[in-house]
């Protein structure tokens, strides 16, 4: 964090990873659903966008705004739930951005979508990056085989995980420790998008995830993504999507 705050020219490496497919940033408006701490939403910010944050978590979003001050960047902040972003942040946005690791906390992957149609101007677009579906089917304690334990697609009822860790190397331990997950297949993701009025440009499928999924696998690149060490081709870890609203409504 105080790295990042403090070299105007550093991003985030999730940013950094989808740089080329970014595009051009400059003037435009952004909203980044599910900021967490906003480092990604900061290098957006650099990346010339005037950026507005939103999360249902106050402390996740003190960070940010402490990260934003340290680092001279004018972002704007707000505290909701993610299917009432349009209610609290209004719309026009140039783009919505969505970073990995957000949407396993969402139960209903058509309602999100009909929230990022909601927030877009028309012919603005989504830029998503997230763990791909199944990544999230995978049983990540199994270091001896590829085993798909988890559901791949929505269902109801939440996969429920208690553990008094995270993926924050740290020595404390989680005083709240259950969660509550969902997954989305892509072909879920990708419906949803199409019925909330919305148009797939691209989708890419990534061998590689910025964090190391499934310990004892894996290997860190320079770029500081992980990748499978053995055969990397046998399953996609991340995926990037790209979807515009329709130019006239």
């Amino acid at each position: 964090m105080a790295a990042l705050a403090a070299d105007p020219s550093r991003l985030s490496h999730v940013v950094r990873f989808d740089r080329e497919a970014l595009g051009s940033l400059t003037g435009q408006r952004g909203i980044h659903l599910q900021c967490h701490i906003g480092t990604d939403t900061l290098s957006l910010s650099r990346l010339g966008a005037s950026m507005t944050g939103l999360d249902f978590s106050g402390k996740s979003l003190d960070e940010a705004r402490t990260l934003a001050a340290n680092a001279g960047a004018d972002i704007r902040y707000l505290q909701a739930d993610v299917y009432d972003a349009h209610a609290v942040a209004g719309d026009g946005y140039d783009f919505v951005y969505t970073g990995v690791g957000a949407l396993c906390w969402l139960p209903d992957i058509a309602r999100w979508a009909r929230v990022v149609a909601s927030l877009l101007r028309p012919g603005g677009r989504l830029f998503l990056r997230e763990g791909h579906p199944m990544l999230w089917s995978i049983d990540d304690d199994r270091t001896d085989a590829l085993v798909v334990r988890y559901p791949y697609f929505e269902r109801a009822e939440p996969m429920v995980f208690t553990s008094d860790t995270t993926y924050v190397e740290t020595d404390a331990k989680l005083e709240v420790s259950t969660t509550h997950e969902w997954n989305h297949g892509l072909g879920e993701v990708i419906t949803a998008l199409l019925d909330a009025g919305m148009t797939l440009t691209s989708l890419t499928e990534h061998k590689s995830v910025p964090w190391e999924a499934l310990p004892g696998r894996m290997h860190r690149r320079a770029d500081e993504e992980w990748v499978l060490d053995d055969d990397p081709d046998r399953l996609p870890l991340t995926y990037t999507l790209q979807a515009t609203r329709a130019a006239s409504v």
